[in-house]
């Protein structure tokens, strides 16, 4: 479904992260990890087109980018965004139907049939803006299902919410996963959450580090050392 072939990427000409050679498949669930400036955020753009590559090349394959659902990390202004939970998830809608002018009865069933499968159908008629954070990645997460039947691309979901609520995030997107045969990228800074659910790790420090499947990566060194430091920092701030 993606392929990168020693791809790089850069702002100003001054690289960021390069020699990417990874695959994603139909139905995998790949998890991005890495510290903050490795270039994990960076990558989400070049798979959504939104930045090119300097060397080498990012490809879909059967898949056009307005088929992708995207969850990005939020801004406080989108957490005020003043709109109906429901007209939330519906605009996921927005890309693929062309020039129609308004929703169609499959599309509002749409809607509300990811609602119910995140468990947020009692939400409906709420304002957005009156939730709690965890609810609201919700909303978004079943605005970004409404955009795809083929790939979700979600950059830090849990960002900012508490242990908790993370791992039922976490939950929700392994359960899509394995009951839709959607496939799932996601970046994430909880890299024990990452080696619980996802089958694929990438980490990346300005290069590529490790690509393989969980089990391997846990037993790799760099994995070994990632998940040891986080542990330590884990055990520090206890």
């Amino acid at each position: 479904m993606v392929i990168c072939r020693n791809a790089s990427f850069a702002y100003d000409g001054g690289a960021v992260v390069s020699s990417l050679n990874f695959t994603v498949e139909s139905g995998d669930y790949l998890c991005i990890v890495g510290e903050n400036g490795s270039g994990k955020s960076t990558l989400v753009k070049g798979i959504l087109g939104l930045m090119s590559p300097f060397g080498g090349e990012v490809e879909l394959c059967g898949l056009s980018l307005c088929e992708i659902g995207y969850l990005p990390q939020q801004t406080a202004a989108q957490k005020d965004f003043p709109a109906g939970v429901f007209e939330v998830v519906l605009s996921g809608r927005l890309g693929g139907r062309g020039l129609k002018p308004l929703f169609s009865r499959a599309d509002k069933a749409e809607a509300e049939g990811n609602m119910r499968r995140l468990g947020i159908e009692h939400l409906k008629r709420r304002c957005y803006r009156e939730l709690s954070g965890g609810q609201q990645q919700l909303v978004l997460l079943a605005r970004a299902l409404c955009a795809t039947r083929k790939l979700l691309l979600l950059d830090e979901p849990a960002a900012g919410l508490d242990p908790v609520i993370t791992q039922e995030m976490y939950a929700h997107i392994e359960k899509v996963n394995r009951e839709t045969g959607i496939t799932v990228i996601m970046v994430s800074h909880d890299i024990r959450s990452a080696v619980k659910y996802a089958r694929h790790i990438l980490h990346l420090k300005n290069t590529q580090m490790f690509f393989g499947e969980t089990p391997d990566y846990v037993r790799s060194a760099v994995g070994a050392a990632f998940l040891g430091a986080s542990g330590d920092a884990e055990h520090g701030e206890g």
